[in-house]
């Protein structure tokens, strides 16, 4: 008996088709894609690029050139040309001075290494100008095409201050102003002893709790640093406490016995009020203590508190 024959089959072979693989582009950066949004074509960054380098390289040279100075010749050569063209100091004006030499105001603003009005120091005009006592602040502009403007505002004398032998007229503040000469001396306080210019202002204040006595006040000492004796043109001295607050409650219990007992002119030399609880009155070599309340030298208990007499 024959075998059942055996049919083999080829195998049959499957073409696989490879899928073509996808380039994935690259994402552009932030800056290339605000680039590409701004409506400038490439030819004109291209230019722009070539100037910016040409700047860089020009500022450069620029640095160097103000190392070496020639901007500084240029300019001043530029400023020079200015000042032939008409724009050159020919007039000064000076305003708000009374005291204080014009002479001088002129011959400051004039010490230029030029007049031409570009290079004129004006800082340096106004440096010098406030080394000089009377001068308490100044303005220098220019006003073209050729005059110097200088204003001024001068101090106010409010005493004068012996020291030293010397005198010296000073503002309010205490700031020497000038030389006094014993010939010319002006109707104003004197202030005597070491940094009495400096307390000028508080010798005012303390004047104003006694608006009485200030036209008979002739000067002041200023005491060891710490207290007034005030000199009064009758010839007396009143010794005031140390203590801004005890001089002025002093000084305004004075004010009230002088404008009912008439204690200055009557011969009295010296009145000692440093001892609050007493009154001391020396007349020539001899001198009376009165120890006696506020109340029984002619001043209330609200008198004796300070005020205005």
């Amino acid at each position: 008996m024959s075998k059942p024959s055996t049919i083999k089959r080829g195998k049959t072979v499957r073409t696989t088709t490879k899928k073509p693989v996808r380039k994935v582009a690259k994402r552009p950066s932030i800056l290339s894609r605000l680039i590409d949004r701004i409506p400038i074509s490439p030819a004109v960054w291209q230019r722009m690029a070539t100037v910016g380098t040409f700047a860089l390289i020009g500022g450069v040279v620029i640095s160097g050139a103000v190392i070496a100075g020639i901007p500084q010749y240029v300019g001043t050569e530029v400023a020079q040309a200015v000042g032939r063209a008409g724009f050159k100091v020919k007039r000064v004006e000076v305003t708000g001075i009374d005291k204080m030499e014009r002479l001088t105001v002129y011959a400051i603003a004039l010490d230029q290494h030029s007049m031409a009005m570009p290079l004129v120091d004006l800082d340096k005009v106004r440096g010098q100008l406030m080394e000089y006592g009377w001068i308490k602040d100044a303005r220098v502009s220019r006003r073209l095409p050729d005059t110097l403007v200088v204003d001024i505002i001068e101090r106010k004398p409010a005493a004068v201050w012996q020291h030293n032998q010397k005198l010296s007229l000073i503002d309010g503040d205490g700031v020497v102003l000038d030389d006094v000469a014993l010939n010319a001396m002006p109707e104003l306080p004197i202030v005597i002893g070491k940094d009495a210019n400096t307390r000028a202002t508080d010798l005012k204040h303390l004047m104003d709790r006694a608006p009485s006595l200030k036209p008979m006040l002739a000067s002041a000492s200023w005491v060891g640093g710490r207290r007034w004796d005030l000199q009064f043109e009758s010839g007396e001295t009143l010794a005031l406490p140390a203590g801004e607050e005890a001089a002025g409650k002093a000084l305004y219990r004075f004010a009230r016995m002088d404008g009912v007992e008439r204690l200055l002119g009557r011969g009295f030399v010296r009145f000692d009020m440093r001892d609050p609880k007493k009154f001391v009155a020396r007349v020539g070599q001899k001198q009376k203590s009165i120890d006696k309340p506020a109340q029984q030298e002619g001043a209330s208990k609200g008198e004796a508190d300070g005020g205005t007499a």
